[in-house]
This record gives C-alpha cells, structure tokens and sequence, in this order.
C-alpha cells in the first residue's frame, strides 16, 4: 500500500475513518533514531493488528506563530520529512497546518476532537515528554485520562539517548550549526542530505582546475560554513559517487549574501545542469576561510580535495540517506 499524504486531518479523515488506525504524533523534525522509536511503534502494531499506520505531523513549527522574530530552524521540509517517514512503513502522513486556530484547541478538547474526525482511531503512540493544546498544558497524563474516556490506547516511548543525554531535534540542530556532521549523523540514524537541481555557474571552478556543480539549495538550518566530505546521487549513477562540497558565501571570489554548495566531485562527473542530486554529507574537513587571491584559493582546494580522497580511503561503507 503506498503511502497517501494529507493536508489535514479534516482532508485525512474520510479514507481513515473507516479503518483501525494507530497514529504516531508528533512534529518529527529530522524523523531522528528517536522518533523511530515511535512511529515503528505504530507501524508495528498496525501490521500485527491489520489496521492502518499513520503520522499526525505540523507545519510550520509552532515558534513560527509564537516568537516570529526567533523561530525554531527546521532539519528538513515537509517534503523531506514525508519521504523520510514513508520509508519506516507508514501507510498515511497528515501534515496539519497549525496555525492560531489550530494553536487555539483547549488541551481536554484535542484528543475527544481527533476521535470525532476519526472514529476508529485505537491507539496513539507519542514521545514521553510530548506536549499539545493551547499553551502546551496537555501532557501524557492528561493524553492517558481523555484516552481512557474515549476507549483509545496510549503507547508513550521513554526517549532515546546517545552518549547518556537524549537524542533531539535541537541537539541535531546544535551539531549541524557546528559542522559536526559525524555526530548529527549517528542521531539521525542516516546521512543528513541536501537536495537540490544544479544551475549554472561562473565556471570559475574548472578555470581553477576543479570543476564543481552548483546545486540550489536553501535550508532552514544551515550547516557550518566550510568545506565536507559528501556522497552524491543523481539520475545517472547506480551508486553515490564520493565528492568534496564547499557551503558557504564564497568570500575570496565573490562574497555572497545568500550561501552556495558547491560540489567537486571525486571521480568523472555525469551531471549537469538541470540535474537533481541528492547530497549525503559525511564530514567537516576545515571552516571557510578568505583568502590573499585566487592562487592561494587554488593551492587550498588541492589541499582539500586530497583530504577528501584520504578521508574516503579510511572509511567503511556509509549509511544512505
């Protein structure tokens, strides 16, 4: 069964209504090695119980609507995140908008709510510290006692911890701002990847010696500045293909104000402009730096593209995005 997409829950629930249903809820940023925990859950009791496996997910993120000048910066898109959750199995994602009325749903009032809209829900799986209703007053105390009044299951996964402290959106965030890519990595439970169509360039690149690719690419949280290790795919490979990429605003050549990635790759490129790839990024090799002109810029490159070569030489196969 392929996974179907919502709007809404409104839009959702006439195909779901019908059917035993277990929804996983959550906002799923990243959908990281914690969040697995908790919509494996539902997949899992889905299957053994013949019902359908669902998400109930937001966007945008509630900081968006409550601290405008300071909001929360996203992992992934919807987009993303969709195609990150149809890969654990579920059968349906419902993206709901949450906006000031949605925010304005009193806590006791959610869960009786959901019911009406989807009368054969059976079970709700959440993370322990999992908060909802206006003022996030509804806790997973308050989440058991409306359920058991409505005949509904409550499934809370404790959270998952790496290195002793719990795997989160905002430490994930921390690392990626940071440029350690080793450790966001090893909390999501793939590869952080960029997605993005190649565009023309100023070839300055090939003049250098080292042609590389232009990807269009804005994110939400933007990686550190600096040069990675990456793997990239594309329409016209079978296997990513190892690369170094340089994210950042240029600041020897041009000095941008919106940042670039730009990719060299490591072995003969198939790709060109137009092209979608997909970029896996794997490590941080050094932070951005200006340099005294463009000799010096093209002694650096070499230097890192060998870096590349030697990190890729070192390493096991990777895990895929």
């Amino acid at each position: 069964m392929p996974t179907r997409c919502y709007n809404s829950i409104e839009e959702a629930a006439p195909e779901l209504r019908s059917v035993p249903l277990h929804l996983a809820i959550g906002m799923f940023d990243g959908v990281h090695l914690g969040h697995h925990a908790v919509i494996e859950s539902a997949v899992h009791s889905a299957r053994r119980c013949g019902g359908v496996a669902a998400v109930l997910t937001f966007w945008p993120h509630p900081s968006r609507l409550f601290r405008p000048d300071s909001p929360v910066q996203l992992i992934m898109s919807p987009a993303l995140k969709n195609r990150q959750l149809t890969r654990l199995g579920v059968n349906a994602v419902i993206t709901q908008l949450f906006d000031r009325q949605f925010a304005s749903i009193e806590a006791e009032e959610f869960l009786p709510r959901l019911k009406r809209l989807l009368p054969n829900l059976a079970t709700i799986y959440v993370g322990e510290n999992w908060r909802f209703g206006k003022g996030r007053l509804g806790d997973i105390h308050l989440l058991v006692n409306s359920a058991r009044q409505l005949g509904i299951n409550v499934v809370s996964a404790q959270r998952i911890k790496q290195n002793e402290e719990p795997i989160s959106s905002t430490r994930i965030r921390t690392y990626l701002a940071e440029g350690k890519m080793e450790e966001a990595n090893a909390l999501l439970g793939y590869s952080y990847f960029a997605e993005g169509v190649v565009a023309p360039g100023k070839q300055l690149g090939r003049k250098l010696g080292f042609p590389t690719l232009n990807v269009v690419w804005e994110p939400d949280q933007r990686p550190r500045f600096g040069v990675y290790t990456v793997r990239v795919s594309g329409p016209k490979t079978e296997a990513p293909l190892p690369a170094v990429a340089n994210y950042g605003l240029r600041p020897t050549v041009e000095n941008s104000i919106i940042p670039r990635l730009e990719i060299h790759l490591l072995a003969p490129c198939p790709f060109g402009v137009g092209d979608e790839l997909l970029i896996e990024w794997l490590s941080f090799l050094r932070p951005e730096q200006r340099f005294d002109g463009v000799e010096a810029l093209r002694i650096q490159i070499a230097a890192d593209r060998a870096a590349a070569l030697d990190w890729f030489s070192h390493q096991p196969n990777q895990r895929s995005a």
